[in-house]
Parts: structure tokens; sequence; C-alpha cells
């Protein structure tokens, strides 16, 4: 068993950037806003520019603070493996943990492999197994970049930022922003709790319909991740998303 609690700040003691703080403390002076406004515009393009030429992806999601050691760590990089030799982009938060070995595994068959990663207070630092990455200010920034080029949705166990992207991209497929993207969550004995509250006290309730649940697809197999996700793209969507051969334009961050 793997303990990593220690190493990890107390929670919210660790302050974020000053500007970052004052921007979610309600109204500003009308500069400041405008400001950030055009920052929060610009750290889009520059993710719109960086990743649109990575190719059809699938993210994998998961928590940075497994290592090397764990067995969710040895899973997600067999996961990441077989996604790249199906002919995919392994997209994950560019992280240490899961998104590291999901990378890892893109990149020992030679896959692509790219991160999206986010500035924190305690540094994350991009690992080393990308081809491209970019890192972002904004959370709300980093989650649109990591859904709008991906298939597909694979998480692996992790805590609260993984909940929050697995329950974002949830919402956008119950509300049909996205349709028939697959959502998986590996392995069973991790997430069946979350799939049994949704079944047993969500549904009763009335919160969300019973075909719900149902959205998110559990497995213990990578080998059924990938047939999962290549399925969908394959027959649901046909591989229509192809890298557009055009000219890059330097003026458009490409």
């Amino acid at each position: 068993m793997f303990h990593r609690d220690a190493l990890q700040p107390e929670w919210g003691k660790v302050p974020g950037a000053p500007e970052e703080i004052r921007f979610l403390q309600g109204p500003q002076q009308r500069g400041f806003e405008l400001g950030r406004a055009l920052g929060i515009f610009r750290e889009f393009m520059r993710g719109f520019r960086t990743l649109h030429f990575v190719g059809p992806c699938v993210t994998v999601f998961g928590s940075a603070r497994f290592p090397e050691a764990h067995p969710y760590y040895a899973l997600a990089r067999e996961i990441g493996a077989r996604l790249a030799t199906a002919g995919f982009t392994v997209m994950t938060g560019g992280g240490p943990g899961i998104m590291e070995a999901a990378n890892r595994g893109a990149r020992e068959v030679g896959g692509r492999s790219v991160g999206v990663n986010i500035e924190l207070p305690h540094e994350q630092r991009p690992n080393p197994y990308l081809d491209r990455w970019i890192t972002f200010r904004h959370f709300f920034v980093r989650k649109v970049m990591l859904v709008k080029y991906s298939y597909a949705f694979v998480a692996l166990p992790g805590g609260f930022g993984t909940l929050d992207e697995i329950f974002e991209t949830a919402t956008l497929i119950q509300t049909g922003k996205i349709r028939d993207f697959p959502l998986v969550l590996v392995p069973r004995e991790y997430w069946r709790p979350l799939i049994e509250f949704m079944e047993t006290r969500l549904v009763p309730e009335g919160t969300i319909d019973p075909a719900d649940p149902k959205r998110l697809f559990l497995t213990d197999s990578a080998e059924e991740v990938v047939a999962v996700v290549t399925d969908a793209a394959a027959r649901r969507f046909g591989l229509t998303y192809r890298v557009p051969r055009v000219k890059r334009r330097w003026y458009l961050w490409e």
C-alpha cells in the first residue's frame, strides 16, 4: 500500500498566484477584468494552435500521486501502449503518476503522446514522455483542451481532480454537448462504489435518470478499454477526424 498524504501540502494552505486569487474574489476594477479576459482568450488560442495538429486523441485521467511501482501505474502504462498501437494520440494532464504512465506507454510503442499541464503552487513539471505539451494557468481552459481533441475518455484511480474531470465529461455527454463519446472507468474495484452511489442514491432521488450510470463503462482490462474506444471511433464516428493538411502559420502560434 502506498501513502503519499505526508508529502502533500495541507489542503488550502498553499496559495495560488495573487492575480488568480484576486480574479476569483468577485468584481474587480474594469481594467483588471479586461486584462484577465484577454489573458484567458490568449490561453485558449495557445491551446487551440498547439493541439490543432496532434491527431485523434484519447484522454486518460488519473492521479499524479501513484509512483512507478504501483499497480495502477502499470495498468495506465499498458492502456497508453494499447491506445497508441491502435492509432490514437494519448493525451493526459501532462504530470506524473497515472498521467506519466499513460504517456510513457504510448511513447514506448512509438505512438504520439501529448500533455496539457497546469501551473500549481507546488510546480507540476511536464513528465518526460511527452512529444508535445502546453501549460495553462486556469483549470477551466485546461479541461476544455482535454475534451475538445478526444474521441474517448479513460479514467484511472484519482482524487478530486479526476472526479472533477469524470463528472465534467459525464455532464457534457448527458446534456448532448458531446455525443456518443465513451467514458471508461478502470478498474472496477476502485470505481464500483461510485456507480453504486449513483444507482442507489441519485437514481431513486430522481436527480439523474436510470440510464445515466450506464453512460460510464467499467472494466479491469486494458484490452477491453481499447476495444470500447476503437468501436466508438470506427462505428460511431467513422474516424472522420483527420489532421488537417495545411501550411502552418507562425502568426497563429502553429
